[in-house]
């Protein structure tokens, strides 16, 4: 196994761990509207969003 491989598996084991430690509400104002959701849902969608967003970069950058 590469090195590589070895540290994604290990920051996504803390990513799970650290989203599923954190099952509370919480509220969030998205400009007007105000909408009370569970953390670990939040937490959920950030990370894939920097995925998506991180994947997007690193494609373009191997284009040029």
């Amino acid at each position: 196994m590469r090195v590589r491989t070895i540290a994604f598996v290990i920051l996504a084991a803390l990513a799970i761990w650290f989203i599923a430690a954190n099952t509370g509400s919480i509220t969030i104002r998205l400009w007007i509207p105000t909408v009370t959701l569970p953390l670990w849902i939040v937490l959920t969608v950030t990370l894939l969003v920097g995925m998506l967003l991180g994947l997007f970069i690193a494609r373009r950058r191997a284009q040029r």
